[in-house]
């Protein structure tokens, strides 16, 4: 969950082909319909004993208030996620909406629907690490609702 739960989260809909495969390459994106969110590619790499496989690690900043629109995210995509600054409140596949904190974490399986990504703060911002592990084939890490 992406925070994009990141994820990201938000939107990220770039393609891996456009990214450089190592850390010093980060490309940060738009998240249309949400709030002071930022999303950023910070690390990919393709697994190497997996061929057509890579991780990608996507950073969620969520400003004061901040939220992602709901969305799914790519249909290959295992996703763990980790606050590391504030609290973001969660919602998946239809769950309780649950609030993380500093050093919590949370697993996203593929095709799991993210209701809810969103700064638990109206006053203090929140960040989220999102790992991806993604088929090399799905360009994009993100899709909005509909």
């Amino acid at each position: 969950m992406i925070i994009l739960r990141a994820a990201a989260l938000a939107t990220l809909a770039v393609p891996s082909s456009a990214l450089a495969h190592d850390t010093s390459h980060q490309a940060t994106v738009p998240v249309p319909g949400a709030k002071s969110a930022k999303v950023t590619l910070v690390y990919q790499h393709p697994i190497p004993n997996s061929p057509g496989k890579s991780v990608k690690g996507v950073m969620v900043e969520y400003g004061p208030g901040g939220y992602s629109p709901p969305h799914r995210h790519a249909k290959s995509a295992l996703i763990y996620a980790t606050v590391l600054e504030g609290s973001v409140r969660c919602q998946l596949n239809g769950g309780p909406v649950k609030t993380y904190g500093i050093g919590e974490n949370w697993t996203e399986l593929p095709g799991a629907h993210h209701e809810v990504s969103a700064n638990a703060s109206d006053s203090l911002p929140a960040k989220v690490l999102a790992v991806f592990v993604v088929d090399d084939a799905d360009a994009e890490l993100t899709i909005p609702d509909k």
